[in-house]
């Protein structure tokens, strides 16, 4: 299959792209002259890879011709001070014009990563839902067929340190003095992200195979734990010395105190998750953990 991959020197992009390539597929990403490709070096003589900066979103399909499907995993969480308009740019208007580009090319299938998060959290949240119902719109009018993944909170050793679990981890590894933490009552469903690619890998093989222009999967275990457990499961598996301080922060204004995801559409389709939670923290806990060592070898 002719895949093109966005966001694919990030983590679940540079993820997929290992799964995608494992399996035979052809691949061509999108990424930025300056993008960092550390995740991807190794890979990158096997794939077409063209820049956004050089080359606009017709401009490819000219060049590389129709794909078969596009996967779009490039986001802008917001965390580097990123304006408003910045992460609309990022999140809507950038991925719009690719949606439109491909369905002018007859490109069949555009899977798209949503999140779960309620769009009145923040920019970043509303940002992806306002493109998820853009590309509800083009699907219904038959343009182009669009299988959104509405993804709850994965994780994995080599993410960034931006993201909550691998936060903690690295926190707890290098025994920080104290952790500042809400009360930890919200629950979340965290999935590893070799959980993640197999979903991912399976709607690419099945859903888009099915008749229906726009389909929905909610990807997560589907078994929410708080935001205190995981916490303290990750300190008591890295024997951290680190004072958790639950309280010391705030929850934020409108805050999801509880987010799971009903994964009976995946499982219709013949998937089910592999690794459970601990396993995958100490999994990842052993990772990073030696990477440190790695890194501290280096020095």
């Amino acid at each position: 299959m002719k895949i093109l991959i966005t966001g694919a020197t990030g983590f679940l992009g540079s993820r997929l792209l290992r799964t995608l390539l494992h399996e035979g597929h052809d691949l061509t990403i999108l990424k930025r002259s300056c993008s960092d490709t550390r995740r991807i070096h190794d890979i990158l003589s096997q794939i077409k890879a063209y820049n956004l900066d050089t080359c606009g979103s017709e401009q490819i399909f000219t060049t590389a011709g129709t794909f078969d499907t596009i996967i779009h995993t490039a986001t802008c969480y917001g965390r580097a001070g990123e304006s408003a308009a910045e992460i609309l740019e990022a999140n809507v208007v950038f991925p719009l014009r690719l949606l439109q580009a491909a369905s002018s090319s007859c490109t069949t299938t555009f899977l798209n990563t949503d999140s779960s998060l309620a769009p009145n959290l923040n920019f970043y949240a509303l940002s992806k839902k306002q493109f998820r119902d853009w590309g509800e719109m083009f699907a219904r009018r038959g343009s182009i067929r669009f299988v959104n993944i509405k993804l709850e909170h994965f994780f994995g050793a080599g993410d960034d340190d931006s993201k909550f679990i691998t936060h903690i981890i690295r926190s707890c590894l290098q025994n920080v003095p104290d952790l500042q933490l809400t009360p930890g009552e919200q629950r979340r469903d965290f999935i590893h992200i070799e959980d993640v690619c197999s979903a991912y890998l399976l709607l690419l093989q099945k859903a888009v195979a099915c008749g229906e222009s726009f389909q929905e999967f909610e990807l997560g275990l589907g078994n929410p734990v708080t935001i205190r457990e995981i916490v303290e499961m990750i300190h008591r598996l890295t024997g951290s010395s680190t004072t958790l301080n639950f309280g010391g922060v705030p929850y934020r204004e409108n805050e999801v105190m509880e987010s799971g995801a009903d994964v009976s559409a995946l499982a219709a389709l013949g998937w089910t998750p592999k690794i459970r939670l601990p396993d995958g923290i100490r999994q990842t806990i052993e990772l990073e953990r030696t990477n440190q060592f790695a890194l501290k070898g280096k020095d």
